[in-house]
């Protein structure tokens, strides 16, 4: 997705380009995202040619969101507290993760 949301259209070769070699993907892994999201209707493919032009359809926002309440849904009953637990409990919280978890959680107090 970022790919596309910093340029647009692009073809799947270019998707490739762009994306392959900074996350260690083959071209085969990134054909099938490109595919998964075809299917979620996060990007939409135009024909040009004898090529498919991929654009997105989601804003980065929109797209996040979405995401990261399935991925709440579907592993933490739609919970974040567990998420951050689990992310505790497992050393993935680091000394600057914590203090900005306590930074938001004091916004939220003081806005509530």
């Amino acid at each position: 997705m970022d790919a596309l949301w910093r340029r647009s259209p692009l073809t799947a070769e270019q998707i490739v380009e762009d994306v392959a070699g900074p996350q260690g993907w083959s071209e085969a892994t990134v054909k099938s995202l490109i595919n998964r999201l075809l299917t979620k209707g996060a990007i939409e493919a135009e024909k040009a040619g004898r090529r498919y032009l991929y654009r997105p359809r989601l804003d980065r926002l929109t797209y996040l969101s979405q995401e990261s309440r399935g991925l709440l849904d579907r592993l933490f009953d739609g919970r974040i507290a567990p998420l951050v637990s689990h992310f505790s409990k497992t050393d993935q919280l680091s000394p600057d993760d914590v203090a900005e978890l306590k930074r938001l959680i004091a916004e939220l107090d003081d806005d509530r």
